[in-house]
């Protein structure tokens, strides 16, 4: 068993509300060189709360947080850091309408399966 730490992705529409949808979670493990981030926006709970105009920008943010996670040089800088950098970059705290929860630490053998257990947990 390896030590893994994992983050709840969380869109936050107004800021100041403090309100947030789950939509993803990423897992990163050190020893096994695992980085990755699933997420999923459900997009009738965005536009329930009003805030259809987002989803295109959600898209691109997720979109750009995977790219970071596989090291794709098409992330830009970050994505070319090691893989411990770029988890702590994306988990970092942020006032964006994306944000991260503080990260939690687990055990683990396999992180891609943790990866799918807590998105089904935490997401879907």
């Amino acid at each position: 068993m390896e030590v893994f730490e994992y983050s709840i992705i969380r869109y936050v529409p107004q800021v100041e509300r403090e309100e947030f949808i789950n939509i993803g979670v990423i897992v990163f493990s050190k020893r096994f060189q695992f980085l990755d981030v699933k997420y999923q926006v459900d997009t009738h709970k965005v536009s329930v709360i009003g805030e259809e105009e987002h989803l295109p920008l959600i898209s691109n943010y997720m979109n750009s947080w995977k790219l970071i996670c596989k090291g794709d040089e098409s992330g830009g800088s970050i994505a070319r850091q090691d893989i411990a950098y770029r988890f702590r970059w994306l988990v970092a705290a942020r006032s964006t309408i994306i944000q991260a929860s503080r990260p939690h630490p687990g055990r683990c053998n396999d992180p891609a399966k943790v990866l799918e257990d807590l998105f089904s947990k935490y997401v879907k």
